[in-house]
């Protein structure tokens, strides 16, 4: 028995009950993928039912608002994704008359679509026989045939879809692709997998030669940058509060978010509530709301957070009272702080 009829034998009886594994139509497909990419399962689902429940088709999706697709994102993070998927929703409904293109070469074509969810696509909707390289492939690939290259390095990703192409039963890719994944997700795991239970412990050379905790190598480490936000909460003569829209370009673009002073370090609270002072004329009762600075991470930020409830003795033009401030999308770490903090 081969490697890859291990795979999908060992897929068969072990797969995942997930509502995109139960069609062909390339639309569930390609939100799936989407919102799968730097995510884990188990956070994505409920925003996959959540969007197919929401929109159904990729007409219903091309028609909704960037607020409304943004709202129904909010908490997933890697809100380009979003944006990205809402353009493509659009083109697909007004250029292609709805239907998603046939192959993978052409899939590339689409906003948002890589390398990786191209062939996952071609390969689900279509049979194609495109392999696909995720995480969870170079993993399995690694480990199975000894690879030590860095899966960081420019090379990796021409290797490993070379390698990932040998081993495709090309006669059912669409399955193949999926059992390979699959096993990297729940079997070939990152740390400590239980490769007594492995069917393939017989014929793989990390476990052979003890490297199964060596492999796969990643050695570049992004840098990370901190950043400190000190979010202004204010309130009106009309207990009305007033936010405003992330335009400019790097994270959180068009999410909305509290008036805000960044300093590029850590800074005392008298230093602040000087800032406060200087950028709110009319500010009063000034409280720092959270006793100790809340970090949120991203995967190359840092962001070091505060919260300042204060009153300003006017009337927002566009006031924002509870119910309308919760109808628009927030970071996570917003969302979470207005929850907290019903006025």
């Amino acid at each position: 028995m081969n490697f890859s009829k291990i795979l999908t034998t060992w897929y068969l009886e072990n797969k995942r009950d997930l509502p995109w594994r139960k069609t062909a139509n390339p639309y569930p497909i390609w939100l799936s993928e989407i919102m799968l990419q730097q995510t884990r399962v188990a956070q994505g689902l409920p925003y996959y039912l959540a969007f197919t429940e929401a929109f159904p088709t990729v007409f219903d999706l091309a028609h909704a608002s960037e607020e409304q697709v943004l709202k129904l994102w909010q908490g997933l993070g890697y809100y380009s994704r979003a944006r990205n998927l809402h353009a493509t929703a659009k083109h697909i409904a007004g250029n292609l008359n709805g239907i998603f293109p046939p192959d993978y070469k052409s899939l590339l074509q689409l906003k948002g679509v890589g390398e990786y969810t191209a062939a996952a696509i071609a390969s689900f909707s279509y049979n194609e026989a495109v392999p696909v390289v995720d995480g969870n492939v170079y993993r399995v690939l690694s480990r199975y045939f000894n690879v030590s290259t860095d899966i960081a390095s420019p090379k990796a990703k021409k290797e490993f879809t070379l390698l990932a192409q040998e081993v495709l039963d090309t006669e059912n890719p669409a399955l193949f692709n999926q059992a390979i994944m699959e096993f990297g997700a729940l079997q070939c795991v990152p740390k400590n997998p239980d490769c007594s239970l492995c069917p393939l412990n017989e014929s793989c050379q990390a476990l052979s030669l003890k490297k199964v905790a060596e492999l796969p190598v990643k050695i570049k480490k992004m840098k990370i940058k901190d950043r400190f936000f000190h979010y202004l909460f204010i309130l009106d003569n009309e207990n009305k509060t007033t936010v405003n829209q992330r335009t400019s370009k790097g994270i959180w673009h068009n999410l909305y978010e509290f008036p805000v002073i960044e300093t590029e370090t850590p800074v005392s609270g008298e230093k602040v509530l000087e800032s406060i002072e200087k950028k709110i004329s009319g500010a009063s009762h000034i409280t720092l709301l959270e006793s100790e600075t809340v970090t949120h991470k991203l995967s190359h930020q840092h962001l070091h957070i505060t919260f300042w409830r204060m009153q300003q003795d006017t009337v927002f033009e566009g006031g924002l009272d509870y119910e309308e401030l919760n109808k628009l999308p927030f970071p996570i770490v917003l969302h979470n702080f207005i929850a907290n903090n019903k006025f």
